[in-house]
């Protein structure tokens, strides 16, 4: 089991203004942020991250969602890392996210859903070192 866990608040919560209260949400849930930058991702960046879902279907309007924007890439640290946040973000689809879940509170639509969060402790470090050197994560 790691401690981070990788975090994405996506365009749409950025440009809607609530990035201030996702990381409050993700502080008051006891994850300590390790690593944090603004970017905006270009179709390369945005395709390369997300190259796990380039035979699905909606693979290219997801790259072009990433890319409508800014976005900012967080590495947190918690014991049970992935896990808890998990819980802490909600389901993907806004509607079916439990109460005071961030998608819950900020997101918009499925495709619109405020908040990246690693599924695993593998793909954890793997998304973390995709934005983050080990000297800023460790």
């Amino acid at each position: 089991m790691s401690n981070i866990t990788l975090t994405i608040i996506k365009p749409d919560a950025v440009g809607n203004g609530f990035s201030g209260k996702i990381i409050d949400h993700i502080l008051a849930a006891g994850f300590k942020i390790k690593a944090m930058k603004m970017i905006h991702m270009n179709e390369r960046e945005a395709g390369g991250f997300y190259d796990v879902h380039r035979e699905r279907p909606f693979f290219n309007d997801l790259v072009a969602f990433m890319t409508s924007g800014p976005c900012i890439p967080m590495v947190l640290e918690k014991d049970n890392a992935v896990a808890d946040f998990r819980a802490t973000i909600g389901a993907t689809n806004p509607k079916e996210a439990a109460e005071g879940t961030v998608r819950k509170l900020y997101a918009q639509s499925i495709e619109a859903n405020a908040i990246h969060g690693s599924d695993s402790d593998e793909n954890a470090r793997r998304e973390a070192s995709y934005f983050f050197s080990e000297l800023e994560i460790f």
